[in-house]
């Protein structure tokens, strides 16, 4: 019971200080109201400034990056439209005459008066 009463007395003075913090706030300083006088004259040019220097360069140039490795094969392209019909071709030249054939062997003289008779069929 003895330490309870001091731990909340403690728990007391802890929880209500803490609560309560007071700012000091300083009066403000009244306003310096400076009135301009009269332009001087101008000042003199100043000097040109320094060149600047030169940036450094590299004695030795890197080493050439490596070769990528070789595309994909395309695809197959589409089969192309059949071709139109070419022209009918000109007429060819007449050929020459032929040579006039062998003159044949005369044949026997017929006989008159023969009983051979020829029978036609009916169509």
């Amino acid at each position: 019971m003895k330490y309870s009463l001091l731990l909340a007395a403690l728990v007391a003075m802890l929880g209500l200080t803490a609560c309560e913090k007071t700012t000091v706030t300083p009066p403000a300083a009244a306003p310096v109201v400076i009135v301009p006088g009269p332009a001087g004259p101008a000042g003199a040019t100043g000097d040109t400034g320094a060149t600047g220097s030169t940036g450094s360069t590299v004695a030795v140039p890197g080493a050439t990056g490596a070769t990528g490795a070789t595309g994909a094969t395309g695809n197959d392209g589409a089969t192309g439209s059949t071709g139109s019909t070419g022209s009918t071709g000109y007429t060819g030249a007449t050929g020459a005459t032929g040579a006039t054939g062998a003159e044949g062997t005369k044949g026997d003289t017929g006989k008159t008066g023969g009983d051979t008779v020829v029978v036609v069929p009916a169509k």
